[in-house]
């Protein structure tokens, strides 16, 4: 076995597979997975965030799975900092570990590491949630396309989150919030071999709508109905909750929200795609393909790195003894 630390990271749009990969991938390396799926980290949303099954979560010791609560306050600067401590211990043990989610930023987060952002004060913040609420997304995007077009051309701007969080940045420090991206570099002790799943898009979303029938059918009303009361909460406003909230306050029928949340999670999956794509490192394999022909490119990627070890070793050697040739004799 080779000592090089290597992550595992299997990516790609929801309902594609990855969950099932990984298993098979983990057993394989006898090791653990690690989630990277933002939507997964509450107890309270079981149904509607598609956790792994009982009988999958037994299979292989998982993390950040249903490990908070949607009162608690997590991030993904929080999710950074505990999975890069929690991989360090895994190490120890075994130098190759699985890490899978469709959470783009989560997964940037361990690979590359977070960018470093100024504090900002609660007054701007409040200020900024107070125009959302009463002006609507249209004048944050609008004010984030003034004083940081940058950003406003790559940014989801549907992400009310994520433009409120660039604004407070840009109202705060008079500079745009770009100007803060990719600033630092973090060196991680570990090397990444990406694996990807796709499919084309009419079986994406085909699976798409066939999952959310599937969790209609396992009780997904009956779950948001419990959590209604608490549909301010951050961890709350994601697909499959919001628009049954809406048919709860009498703002959309029942199939109404069925067929939004279908549509939601199928734009979800395209910005999923949108921003994997962007990674070259990944390594593309067709949803059917057999997960033994994916270990075995695996494998055969391990051989390369090891090889690559070997050499920098002797190099190293080498260097050293030359170094001694030419010492002065005492």
């Amino acid at each position: 076995m080779q000592n090089k630390k290597i992550l595992i990271c299997i990516v790609g749009p929801t309902a594609i597979g990855k969950t099932a990969l990984s298993i098979k991938i983990a057993n394989h390396f006898s090791t653990e997975i690690i989630s990277a799926d933002s939507r997964q980290f509450y107890k309270e949303m079981n149904i509607g965030t598609a956790v792994p099954s009982s009988k999958e979560l037994k299979s292989v010791k998982h993390h950040f799975i249903q490990n908070k609560s949607i009162f608690e306050d997590y991030n993904v600067g929080s999710f950074e900092k505990d999975a890069i401590q929690l991989l360090g211990n895994l190490f120890k043990i075994n130098p190759i570990t699985v890490m899978v989610g469709g959470s783009g930023l989560y997964i940037d987060a361990i690979i590359k590491g977070l960018d470093k952002f100024p504090e900002v004060s609660q007054e701007i913040r409040i200020a900024l949630n107070n125009d959302y609420n009463k002006l609507g997304i249209e004048f944050l995007q609008e004010e984030l396309k003034q004083k940081d077009p940058t950003y406003y051309n790559k940014v989801d701007l549907q992400n009310y989150h994520r433009v409120i969080r660039a604004l407070e940045v840009c109202r705060y420090q008079k500079l745009p919030y770009s100007s803060f991206l990719n600033s630092e570099n973090k060196t991680r002790e570990f090397e990444t071999i990406f694996i990807g799943l796709q499919a084309e898009r009419y079986l994406v979303y085909n699976k798409i709508n066939l999952r959310v029938d599937m969790m209609i059918d396992k009780g997904l009303i009956e779950e948001a109905k419990e959590l209604l009361p608490y549909k301010t909460l951050n961890a709350l406003q994601t697909v499959g909750y919001k628009e049954l909230f809406k048919y709860f306050e009498g703002s959309a029928t029942k199939e109404e929200a069925i067929e939004e949340i279908k549509k939601n999670t199928r734009r979800f999956a395209k910005r999923q795609g949108t921003w994997f794509r962007k990674n070259e490192k990944i390594n593309w394999f067709n949803y059917t393909t057999g997960a033994s022909e994916i270990i075995q490119f695996i494998e055969n990627e391990l051989l390369v790195f090891e090889k690559k070890s070997n050499m920098g070793r002797c190099q190293k050697i080498t260097i050293i003894n030359i170094q001694l040739r030419f010492l002065p004799l005492i």
